[in-house]
Parts: structure tokens; sequence; C-alpha cells
């Protein structure tokens, strides 16, 4: 990736022109561009893409408009925070995450992601996973997501260090080469064994804003199984193991089994959830247990497992 840029004011930078290289070949403009103009809010960044501000080959283009090597990209003079004024995560923050690490080699680092983080900023948050990873671990310039957790689901969240171990992964993820297994705590005493449901899933967005998904023939196809392992008096320990990832992807096939998850406010049942929080739940029982999957660049079988944290432990040793 080779750069041109002319310097402007202070704290202003002037245009800039980056020739696209084959390690950024196929990636989106907007996250190509979020990852390059740290400190700059992402508001901001898509306001100037609807503009047309950035360019490509000296045309204007859309968020979802994948790099070619080869092209030009224009950066627009634009406002950047200096060093002095970028804020830092919290330190609570940090430490927190640094101590959620259970995996990093030089390809990749997983984490445990706690309950409550977000992965990335965004709608009022400032910090989330990422942007305090990236500041956590400086050297690493090409850090990124390669999937992502709800806000308030726990377990093993993936991110690779390098754009060439990204892509594969990425193609790991589109062609089912990731397992992913999932505890849940559902509502009821389940009936029967293993049961696997192909339900198309479809997001919409209501007046209020919320982003809802909900089952529809003409929507993303879906696939989860879900394994009983624990039958409660009023509840069972699901195994659930997802062979895609679509949004809220779980939560939405709990709900239309008739088991929707526990502490689910958007999807789950009200009454449940006031049980459960009578027997020490304080968070959605979603947690994302074990990752296994072959790098192709490597030939390394990577298999990660995260413990549950000590609310949902407590939850179960309280259903006994």
């Amino acid at each position: 990736m080779k750069k041109q840029e002319q310097q402007g004011a202070e704290g202003v930078s002037g245009p800039q022109l980056i020739t696209i290289d084959s390690a950024h070949d196929g990636q989106r403009i907007d996250n190509f561009l979020l990852a390059i103009l740290k400190g700059v809010p992402k508001s901001h960044i898509y306001r100037l893409l609807r503009k047309g501000q950035f360019r490509v080959n000296k045309g204007r283009i859309k968020p979802v408009y994948r790099l070619k090597s080869g092209d030009i990209v224009r950066i627009p003079p634009i406002n950047r925070p200096s060093t002095e004024d970028k804020l830092r995560p919290p330190k609570a923050l940090c430490d927190r995450l640094e101590h959620s690490i259970i995996f990093e080699d030089d390809n990749l680092l997983v984490l445990n992601k706690p309950s409550g983080i977000a992965v990335h900023g965004g709608s009022g948050i400032e910090y989330g996973v990422i942007e305090t990873m990236q500041q956590l671990r400086p050297d690493c310039k090409e850090l990124a997501l390669v999937h992502r957790l709800d806000r308030s689901t726990s377990g093993c969240l993936l991110l690779a260090k390098k754009r060439g171990v990204l892509l594969e992964l990425h193609n790991l993820l589109r062609t089912g080469g990731i397992r992913k297994h999932y505890f849940a705590l559902m509502a009821g005493q389940w009936q029967g064994g293993t049961q696997h449901v192909d339900k198309a899933l479809q997001k919409n967005r209501q007046l209020s804003g919320e982003r809802m998904v909900q089952i529809d023939d003409e929507g993303q196809s879906a696939s989860s199984v879900f394994s009983p392992q624990q039958i409660f008096d009023d509840c069972t320990l699901m195994d659930i193991r997802i062979d895609t990832g679509r949004m809220h992807q779980i939560r939405v096939h709990a709900t239309h089994l008739g088991h929707p998850v526990a502490g689910d406010d958007k999807y789950g049942d009200a009454e449940f959830n006031r049980l459960m929080r009578k027997r020490g739940l304080k968070r959605m029982f979603l947690h994302a247990r074990l990752l296994e999957f072959r790098l192709p660049s490597s030939h390394q079988v990577i298999t990660i497992e995260s413990p549950m944290d000590t609310i949902l432990q407590q939850v179960l040793a309280n259903l006994q």
C-alpha cells in the first residue's frame, strides 16, 4: 500500500492518494477506511462516503465497494486527533480484556469475551473489544475481528492479526470450516434428543430503530443443531452447534422451538427471565464455548475452549 500525502494545518492531513496492494484486494472500502483512519469518528467517515468525498480511481463509490489491487483511493483533507488528543480506553477495560485472552500466536488472538462488552464501538459506545485490543496491541496494524458476538453473549471471540489470515478465516466461515459450539440455558424441559433447525432469518428495523430478526423463507439460510446436556425442573442446558453465523441466530431459533434463551430480553419470555433472576442469573445465558478449525496456510488445527464465568456456573449450581 503506497501513500502520497500533502500536510495541511496542524491536526488536518492534506489529500492522500493510496495505491491498493494485494493484501487489501477484496476488502470493502468502508472497512479499509475505518482501519486506516483510526481516531476519526465512524459516523464522519460514512458521512464523507455518502457525500462522495472519498474517491476510487477518481470516481464515487458506495460503502460496499470492494477494493481491487492497483486501485487508487483518494482520501480528502480530514481532521484527525493528534496523539495527545486520542483518548485511551479505560484502564479497567484494558485490564479486563488483557486477562480474557485465552490464545495468542503470530496470526491469531482469541478472547473469552466477557458478557456486557460490545465487540466494536458505535451507538453511544466509544470503545468495544476491537478498539481496545488495537490499543493493547499497537504493533498489530491489521488486527481485525473475524466474527462477532452479541454484547450480552460471552465466550470465544476470534481476531486475526494479518489480513491474509483474516481472508482465510472468512473463507472458512463461508464454507463451514469453523466448528462453533455454544452453551445456552433454555426455558422448559426439552423433549427428545438432538434436533436440527434449518430456518432462514431476515433482519428488519422497527420504528424505534431497534434491529430485530425473524424467521422468513426469503431471508438468509441458517442452521443450528440443539443437543440437550442437562434437564432441570423448568429449564434445559443445551449445547448448540451453528453451521452459519447469522445475527441473533441461536436466540431466534430457540424461541421458534418454544424454548427461549434465559435472560434474553428481546426474544425471550419475561416470566421465565424473572424466575431465572431469582436463581441468580444477571445476564443472558448464552456462551460461545468452543471454536475449532484448520488454518490452511499453516496446516495447524486449532481448538479453543472457553470456560463459563462464575455467574453462569453459580446459576447451574443453584439449579441442581
